[in-house]
């Protein structure tokens, strides 16, 4: 009864449902390993946020990238704001999702070197080819708090960097491009700026990064690994259907077969 399962119709089930199994579960780890990630991320950000601000010069130079470890470390710059080299980043967005920019402003330290200091979104211009109305960044040397990031590039950020864009415009947040156009030594890396609060309270900073959540990813590791246990089970339940439905069948043709016609027969044998 089982001689069903040599049929073309079911060695392409089965073999869709061997090609399923494995799938799935290598789907489910993959979310596994994206809730480790984000768990891990979780407790690196806490940690870090929570540790005694250090000197921005202790953590990063000219040309040094920061490594995953220090990302939202606090660190703290003394200095004077470059607004002649003042840049806004296009394409960003504020704490209630409304598109602006970022105003990104060199501050020179003591010793010459620059560190560059995103401080916080504002409203993008009327239109793409004008410079915004950019707060005035405080006069005379400042201690700048920050919390500090890599720098962007494409490829971790997905963000196009787009080419002929108008003056003191940039679409990434890069210490090399900006050292080329300053012409100065600029620090690896930035720093989004948490202190001192600017007046008026724009630009708004930058928010802090969420690291209460852990997302949905263990739940869909989750999902996947049972989806992956159910496919066995419904190819059986599929298998016992099949046979019960044939032998049902066979059952019913036995039972509706013609019976011999005794008439006939009992007047044949009388002659």
């Amino acid at each position: 009864m089982y001689r069903f399962l040599l049929s073309r119709q079911w060695v392409i089930l089965t073999l869709v449902a061997l090609v399923l199994v494995p799938t799935m579960i290598e789907l489910g780890f993959w979310q596994f390993h994206r809730h480790e990630h984000r768990v891990a991320q979780n407790a690196l950000i806490a940690d870090n946020l929570k540790a005694k601000p250090l000197p921005v010069e202790e953590l990063t130079s000219p040309g040094h990238t920061v490594p995953r470890a220090d990302y939202w470390r606090q660190v703290t710059a003394t200095g004077t704001f470059d607004t002649a080299h003042e840049v806004v980043v296009r394409r960003r967005t504020s704490s209630d999702d409304q598109v602006g920019v970022h105003v990104l402003t060199p501050l020179v330290l003591r010793d010459g070197k620059v560190v560059l200091v995103n401080r916080g979104w504002i409203p993008a211009a009327a239109d793409q080819h004008s410079f915004p109305q950019v707060p005035p960044a405080p006069k005379g040397e400042v201690t700048v708090t920050g919390r500090l990031q890599a720098d962007e590039t494409t490829g971790a950020s997905g963000i196009k960097d787009l080419k002929g864009l108008p003056d003191r415009q940039v679409m990434l947040i890069n210490s090399r491009q900006q050292a080329e156009l300053i012409g100065r030594e600029v620090l690896g890396g930035y720093l989004e700026q948490t202190a001192p609060e600017p007046a008026g309270g724009t630009p708004e900073l930058i928010p802090g990064p969420d690291h209460d959540s852990i997302g949905p990813h263990m739940a869909y590791a989750v999902q996947w690994w049972l989806f992956a246990a159910g496919v066995p089970v419904g190819w059986v339940i599929l298998v016992r259907r099949e046979k019960r439905d044939r032998e049902a069948g066979t059952a019913s043709d036995a039972s509706g077969s013609p019976e011999p016609d005794t008439t006939e027969t009992q007047a044949t044998a009388s002659l």
